[in-house]
């Protein structure tokens, strides 16, 4: 008989969620679609790993449960706490039937890299060399760039867009599955009179990638997507799976809900789980409706679950949150109950102008820091990264130490993206992005050479020994021989993966050194990947599992290096999410930045904003501060300019929520001088009625 004792920790929606089901009478777990409403600080994660350790207690095989998330990391976390709460229900000190999970629960992971992985596996069927390789984004709007150049779009008479919005449109229009012309309206309307010449772009760029053998991240879904829709294969591959469980399903976009439904049409063993109230990546193609009409998908309708029981913030918080989306035409209702207590109430702060609002947030950040908050514990949250500048500028007077969300990733620096390409040109010879890149690594190789290099090596049959018989004219012929030599040796099949990146490092030192002025600053993220080239049981797994989910940079030329051991946080709210401070400061709750000017045009985009807010109170745990400036002063005048418009409140501050709050005006420096006045008692009046009269 199996074992309750995984459940004793858990509320009740959290353990009826968990067992959704019935156990099956020799071992395994039979249940139909699940849906899980999890509101913010519900305890998503761990009721979706106390679900995954309750199947394998009931001897449901790890190696045939599909666990979906959105980062690399979330799939370690989640297979590293259904291994504890295994290990603990059963009793386990050295291990037995809970370490299992670590070994065999292999197809946990994000979306992409799934994707890659069956592709490998069924690339025969799909008329696909398994052998292809994975570019990022910045390979992408590289190619896109060249082609654009090629087909003579870069020379138009008129704006053609550039490399990045022509794959942000690629992007979304194959992601969201609609038309080109529909895509270029909605999302992209200046770029609309371009619709002809950007078909023809984007089929020359499927092309070139068919024929290099390259997929970028959209592939990966687009490949999965058109094999599950053979229903042969789509079969094959569910059957491979008795439960696919996925994290975060409100940032699903149409390609993923649809390979989902085509894996488990019935949708016998599937179990989603997200917030509807926590969707706010349209711009990246997700879907809302995946999440609101999942239930209704199938016949009998799907079990809804929702957790509304918040373990982050004060109810005080969460009043002001229930409020907001409460007022939200369609969504999955539910109402966020604390059991922490009532705590402090949110103060809604109305400030004369951008300057006062930064000088109220400097004077809060340090009352809270003398009150035992420390600055890594306090947030300032804002809707685009333009609105903190000013705030930016008197923190660094007030000498307040902050970071700012963003900043380069790991693989976004040029000399991890060097060595990178390297290994990336000996897994799949046809690659000419990683070749044009190595290539111009040598002294002397230009564009034109590189070029002349990959044509010659095309036409040898991509066979890195041909390459001894092209002679670069401004090339040491020792260098060339020394990368032909590598080549050779990191193309044969035979060579280890382990120690492959040590002597591609090796050969890359001495140009490294050549290239980059202070390359020592540099030399950790070269030990950083050697290191974790450790982890990968393969060439491809590694090159493949980096792209699609980076780590963060280790040098100092992601930016500056943070000195104070605590600094204050200034972050966007999409950045925020899935964060938690003790205090968070809201800044610009008037229209125009909640909801933003870009979205007023669609009722749908406004409903997003209203989402993003939520999101953003939410992070709140004990203190909540939303900022209301009053005045904006116009751009381009002269400093002494005073010309302004006023801000109106945010229209998701209605009377109702407006309730949950405490009403709190901050006047400033400005302000002082005026109540300072008040002090001396002296009366100071002027008649100014009396002299507008006598100019008439």
């Amino acid at each position: 008989m199996a074992t309750t004792a995984h459940l004793d920790k858990l509320n009740g929606p959290q353990r009826k969620a968990v067992t959704h089901g019935e156990p099956l009478p020799e071992k395994g777990f039979a249940a139909g679609p699940l849906l899980i409403v999890a509101g913010a600080g519900t305890g998503k994660t761990d009721t979706l790993a106390h679900r995954v350790a309750h199947l394998v207690i009931h001897g449901v095989d790890p190696a045939r449960i599909l666990m979906l998330t959105f980062t690399r990391r979330a799939a370690q976390e989640m297979r590293r706490r259904a291994h504890e709460i295994t290990k603990q229900a059963l009793n386990e000190s050295m291990g037995g039937v809970s370490a299992t999970i670590s070994q065999r629960l292999s197809w946990a992971g994000t979306f992409h890299s799934i994707g890659n992985r069956l592709l490998r596996h069924y690339a025969g069927h799909l008329q696909l060399d398994p052998h292809f390789s994975v570019i990022d984004r910045g390979d992408a709007a590289d190619l896109m760039d060249s082609l654009r150049a090629e087909l003579g779009l870069a020379a138009r008479d008129q704006r053609f867009p550039r490399k990045d919005t022509c794959l942000s449109i690629y992007s979304n229009r194959v992601n969201t599955r609609t038309a080109l012309k529909d895509a270029l309206e909605q999302h992209f309307p200046w770029c609309a009179q371009w619709e002809t010449e950007l078909s023809a772009l984007f089929r020359a760029y499927v092309e070139q990638k068919q024929h290099a053998r390259l997929l970028d991240y959209d592939d990966l879904l687009l490949y999965w997507h058109g094999m599950m829709g053979e229903p042969r294969l789509a079969q094959h591959i569910g059957a491979h799976f008795d439960h696919v469980l996925v994290d975060e399903y409100q940032d699903t976009n149409r390609l993923q809900a649809e390979i989902l439904h085509a894996i488990k049409p019935e949708g016998s063993g599937l179990t989603v789980v997200g917030d509807d109230a926590q969707a706010i990546y349209s711009f990246r193609a997700a879907a809302v409706e995946n999440i609101l009409g999942f239930a209704e998908r199938f016949k009998p309708r799907a079990e809804v679950v929702t957790l509304a029981q918040n373990y982050r913030s004060t109810q005080q918080v969460l009043d002001v949150a229930n409020a907001v989306m409460g007022e939200a035409p369609r969504q999955q209702r539910k109402y966020l109950l604390s059991i922490r207590g009532q705590g402090t109430r949110p103060r809604a702060v109305t400030v004369d102008e951008l300057q006062t609002q930064a000088e109220y947030i400097c004077g809060e950040v340090l009352r809270r820091r003398e009150a035992n908050v420390p600055l890594k514990r306090q947030a300032v949250l804002f809707r685009s990264s333009s609105h903190s500048d000013v705030l930016e500028v008197e923190l660094a007077k007030r000498k307040i130490p902050f970071v700012k969300y963003g900043g380069l990733k790991f693989l976004e620096a040029a000399h991890v993206k060097d060595l990178r390409s390297v290994l990336r040109w000996a897994d799949n010879p046809r690659n000419t992005l990683a070749a044009f890149r190595v290539l111009q690594l040598l002294p002397g190789m230009g564009p034109v050479n590189a070029s002349a290099a990959i044509e010659h090596l095309e036409a040898g049959g991509y066979a890195f020994e041909s390459l001894r018989t092209f002679k670069p004219p401004q090339t040491h012929e020792m260098d060339w021989k020394r990368l032909i030599e590598l080549m050779r040796a990191l193309s044969d099949p035979e060579l280890q993966w382990l120690g492959q990146v040590h002597q591609a490092r090796e050969w890359y030192q001495r140009h490294f050194e050549r290239i980059y002025q202070h390359f020592h600053t540099r030399l950790g993220d070269l030990d950083q990947l050697e290191h974790l080239s450790g982890q990968y049981p393969s060439r491809e797994r590694f090159i493949t599992e980096l792209t699609l989910d980076p780590p963060h940079a280790t040098s100092d030329l992601a930016g500056q290096p943070v000195l104070e051991e605590d600094y204050l946080v200034l972050s966007t709210i999409h950045s925020a999410k899935g964060m938690e401070w003790d205090t968070v400061y809201v800044l610009n709750v008037v229209d125009g930045s909640f909801p933003s000017e870009f979205a007023t045009g669609r009722a749908e985009l406004i409903e997003e904003e209203r989402r993003l807010l939520y999101v953003a109170l939410t992070r709140a745990q004990n203190d909540l501060a939303l900022v209301m400036p009053l005045k904006f002063h116009l751009t381009q005048q002269s400093r002494q300019g005073d010309a302004h418009v006023y801000g109106g409140r945010s229209r998701f501050m209605t009377e109702k929520v407006l309730k949950t709050l405490d009403a709190v005006t901050f006047q400033g420096t400005l302000g002082a001088g005026s109540d300072a006045l008040q002090r001396t008692g002296e009366q100071v009046t002027v008649d100014v009625g009396a002299r507008l009269r006598e100019m008439w």
